[in-house]
């Protein structure tokens, strides 16, 4: 099963989108889900709830840190949010989900499948 669809399947699971694609890179991390599941608790509906940066995203980001043991990696971080972006229509959970607009761009489920396969592309 790839990645962005282990992702998804921990998202229809009960994990928020941080839990889920960092729980779905946990075997290669060297984590079990359990810790995953704690590293993303905080994440869910744009951090905490407030609409803020997409929990897919945040979660991609920790799992491209955490699999490069804490080396620098500004510039596939940049390169992974721009690609986010560029696939979402946008970086923030409220936009994304269209709350002000009305207007989704993107899933919660396609969010999580598109950050999962971009830190495999990575």
């Amino acid at each position: 099963m790839s990645k962005k669809d282990l992702a998804v399947q921990y998202k229809h699971s009960g994990m928020n989108c941080a839990q889920a694609v960092v729980a779905a890179y946990a075997e290669d991390l060297g984590i079990d889900s359990e810790t995953a599941k704690a590293l993303g608790a905080g994440f869910g509906a744009g951090m905490g709830t407030m609409g803020g940066t997409c929990g897919a995203l945040c979660g991609a980001q920790m799992v491209l840190g955490m699999k490069n043991k804490g080396k620098p990696v500004m510039r596939q971080a940049r390169s992974l949010y721009d690609a986010f972006l560029n696939q979402c229509g946008a970086t923030v959970c409220a936009e994304i989900k269209g709350v002000t607009t009305g207007r989704m761009l993107c899933s919660c489920d396609q969010c999580v499948a598109n950050a999962a396969a971009l830190v495999e592309a990575l």
